[in-house]
């Protein structure tokens, strides 16, 4: 019992979905022998969801259910133009309304969050990018074939409350999901119980490291306040961040394991024996890690989400695109002060990173330039992002106080920096390309 407490303990997301992978693949062996109707496969995974709410969540798992309600009988009642305003409208008020409520228990009343509170409104964050991307679809003229039949509910619902993605995702969208339920019986995927066993063996895996980082911090921590050494106090900080991304994997790894037990996540076959799973996928290590851009990193980290602001708010904003998306993910992730300043720190250095690149890129022609280039902004990215991922999760001041007594708060600014210097060395040579034309030789 000592394993499964200290799992619990640790990590009551990777618990939960542990605990969860045996049902999916129930499901996945039910619907392939045709044991289930397309009914009873929608009612199976909705049922689920529902019960996996009540357990982890117990009273909060209400939330969830009042905004699934809601999404129904929007969806239901209007127009499928007129949807989405309301769609997101009511969503992000009743999951703003939770986050306000949690930051005034914790900040004006000192009281602690119930952890159960917490694990909803991470599910509820999830609801809303399901909903509004149901939302989306209507509005913008998709598919999404069940909205004018009396059997929408059972379809929406499922989809809404599923519980392969009720806590962890990733997202996939309400057309998807449809044609893996109504298909699975037809053309089921292979079984997967090869890449459960994979998957799971890379989240025991990433378990151990963040496991040993962590013990590796605790008992260097004593020396990080009395420490004059400014690498060293970079490097803890460094690892701090990597220790955070570290459970974000985990994560989102073993979300990926629990779907493709049910049978999502199939992209066809790569060879005769070798079937593809990453068909649903928030992010691989290795991957997202040797990103050598700040903007890269952003479009690798919680892919699904990332593409999911991107139609959202990017494609739709006309003015300042860039500043409104990060903008709406502080919105999203609670309005915690630590969020502010680092997804404001995110969105400089992103910008930052266009304006360096597009300037440097034409300049470095040797391979031994482009090298020390591209070294040199794997090392920006990586330190960039060690102070944005600890100033979200740490969420508050101390976070920032952090940053600050160990002068890793410096790079981020450096590319705010860059951003000045980029645009008056633009200027500047536009000037002089100018002036050269005008004079006479």
């Amino acid at each position: 019992m000592e394993p499964i407490q200290w799992l619990c303990e640790q990590h009551p997301f990777l618990t939960y979905q542990c605990f969860s992978i045996p049902f999916a693949f129930l499901f996945y062996i039910l619907a392939k022998q045709g044991c289930l109707s397309l009914t009873y496969r929608y009612l199976f995974l909705a049922s689920g969801g529902c019960i996996l709410a009540i357990v982890t969540m117990g009273v909060y798992s209400l939330l969830l259910f009042i905004s699934t309600v809601i999404f129904v009988l929007l969806v239901c009642s209007l127009s499928p133009e007129r949807v989405h305003p309301w769609v997101f409208g009511l969503q992000m008020g009743w999951q703003t309304f939770w986050h306000l409520l949690i930051q005034y228990r914790e900040y004006y009343l000192n009281e602690p969050t119930d952890s159960r509170l917490l694990l909803s409104m991470s599910s509820l964050m999830l609801l809303t990018q399901r909903v509004t991307s149901v939302s989306m679809d209507l509005q913008d003229g998709g598919r999404v074939t069940l909205m004018t039949q009396c059997r929408v509910f059972l379809p929406l619902i499922s989809y809404a409350l599923n519980f392969t993605a009720l806590l962890g995702g990733p997202l996939s969208s309400f057309d998807q999901f449809v044609y893996f339920v109504e298909q699975t019986t037809i053309s089921p995927p292979p079984q997967p119980l090869s890449v459960i066993s994979y998957k799971g063996f890379q989240v025991l895996s990433l378990e151990w490291a963040r496991n040993y980082l962590t013990r590796l911090l605790r008992d260097n921590a004593s020396s990080l306040s009395v420490s004059n050494n400014v690498l060293t106090d970079v490097l803890w900080i460094w690892g701090l961040a990597v220790v955070l991304r570290i459970r974000y994997y985990s994560h989102w790894k073993i979300s990926e394991c629990l779907n493709n037990a049910a049978g999502l996540g199939f992209r066809g076959m790569v060879r005769e024996d070798n079937p593809n799973w990453s068909g649903l996928s928030d992010g691989d290590l290795w991957t997202t890690e040797m990103s050598c851009q700040v903007s890269e990193f952003a479009r690798r980290w919680n892919g699904t989400t990332a593409t999911w602001l991107r139609r959202l708010v990017f494609q739709r904003c006309k003015t300042a695109p860039l500043v409104m998306t990060f903008g709406f993910s502080i919105w999203w992730h609670g309005i915690h002060l630590g969020q502010f300043v680092g997804f404001l720190l995110w969105a400089a250095a992103v910008r930052a990173d266009y304006q360096i690149h597009k300037y440097l890129k034409p300049k470095l022609t040797s391979t031994r330039r482009r090298l020390v280039r591209t070294c040199l902004c794997w090392l920006n990215t990586q330190m960039v992002m060690a102070c944005v991922v600890i100033a979200i999760e740490l969420r508050s001041t101390s976070s920032l106080k952090i940053l600050g007594l160990t002068y890793t708060g410096v790079f981020p600014l450096l590319n705010v920096l860059f951003i000045f210097i980029c645009n008056h060395l633009i200027i500047l040579e536009q000037l002089l390309s100018y002036l050269q034309n005008r004079i006479p030789c």
